[in-house]
């Protein structure tokens, strides 16, 4: 795996957020995540290493749920900042 095969987790992120859209519950989020590393780490990362690429597939899958969770928890302590700002003002 390269430096630039990271740039697959964002894409996880992406395509876990389009299933979000279509109707998938908020809590299978993270699994379908692992799923989605695992493919990408069998047929794109290591397509000769099938236990090589559920390693990564696995470690893309849970590096892109904490960025997930991690910029949800973000944007929601945001939110809070801001609404305390504007519950000041008035």
């Amino acid at each position: 795996m390269t430096i630039y095969d990271v740039a697959v987790i964002p894409l996880i992120v992406g395509i876990v957020e389009l299933f979000k859209q279509i109707g998938l519950p908020s809590k299978f989020s993270a699994i379908v995540a692992v799923v989605l590393g695992i493919v990408i780490g069998i047929i794109y990362l290591s397509p000769d290493d099938i236990k090589k690429g559920i390693l990564l597939g696995i470690s893309l899958g849970l590096a892109a749920s904490g960025l997930y969770s991690g910029t949800k928890s973000t944007v929601e302590g945001v939110k809070v900042v801001f609404v305390k700002r504007k519950k000041k003002k008035y």
